[in-house]
């Protein structure tokens, strides 16, 4: 008999909430290399800084450029370098945080279009909207929300972007109906998330400080495309990166994570 007992999905979605409002909470000065760790008590898996941007695939024009604050760490990846940003687009982010993506896409948009974040945790919706105030970005706004429930009307998005975001959800499946339902026809999905290769072993699929350290939840490479097909998107492609290994190995106690996960570009569309 095994000796995790399963998650339940509101289980998991209150852990996520909890530690990820924590670090909304903490104070703005960077957080120390290697916090993912699960023996050190930190409440996020959050390396910022230049270097750990520049590391996800970030410029350091486009570092210097969000507002100060806006960027806690939490990425696996830069959706932004996927997304094909073009003036006039709506842009929804799922689970934007402090909002350091929305601030990027807005960049791109150059007054035009419009960016939505949302996301599930109180405080980052008003760290995220503390930038907007402070920032004048007039075309980016905040919801609360879930990601499986997205407070966002139907065929109104022409991108959706996240990073390191989707594999913390209980429901994967009804985050990407949901995302296929806000997109417009011809709309797209620029993601950046944690995959697994190889099937996680109890010991990471089943601790919930695995999950919210964005390992226990990843899903198998097949089983995501199959997920995304199967919400209604077409000309799917998940790439892995198999060089992400060792910055994700900082994120757990576990030596063997990197053994199974890494980050990747994932792309849809709606036809």
């Amino acid at each position: 008999m095994s000796s995790y007992e399963k998650l339940a999905p509101d289980q998991i979605r209150d852990y996520v909430r909890d530690r990820y409002g924590a670090i909304a909470t903490q104070s703005d000065r960077p957080a120390a290399s290697g916090c993912c760790s699960t023996a050190s008590g930190s409440a996020c898996c959050a390396t910022s800084g230049q270097a750990y941007g520049e590391k996800l695939g970030y410029s350091a024009t486009e570092l210097a450029a969000a507002p100060a604050g806006s960027d806690l760490g939490l990425g696996c990846g830069n959706p932004i370098a996927l997304a094909s940003i073009r003036p006039g687009e709506t842009v929804l982010d799922l689970g934007s945080g402090a909002g350091f993506d929305c601030f990027l896409a807005a960049r791109q948009l150059n007054g035009t279009g419009h960016v939505i974040g949302v996301d599930m945790t109180p405080a980052m919706i008003a760290k995220a909207r503390g930038h907007v105030r402070k920032s004048g970005f007039a075309n980016v706004e905040f919801r609360l929300g879930e990601i499986e429930h997205l407070p966002v009307a139907d065929a109104t998005v022409d991108l959706i972007i996240s990073n390191c975001v989707v594999n913390l959800s209980p429901e994967k499946p009804q985050v990407f109906r949901e995302a296929f339902r806000v997109l417009k026809s011809g709309g797209r999905l620029a993601l950046s998330d944690i995959v697994a290769l190889q099937p996680l072993p109890e010991r990471l699929r089943n601790q919930l400080a695995e999950i919210g350290a964005c390992i226990g939840g990843a899903s198998l490479v097949s089983e995501l495309e199959a997920t995304l097909r199967a919400a209604g998107f077409a000309r799917v492609e998940v790439v892995p990166k198999p060089g992400s290994r060792e910055l994700i190995a900082s994120w757990s106690d576990d030596p063997t994570v990197a053994d199974f996960v890494v980050s990747a570009n994932i792309t849809a569309y709606k036809a």
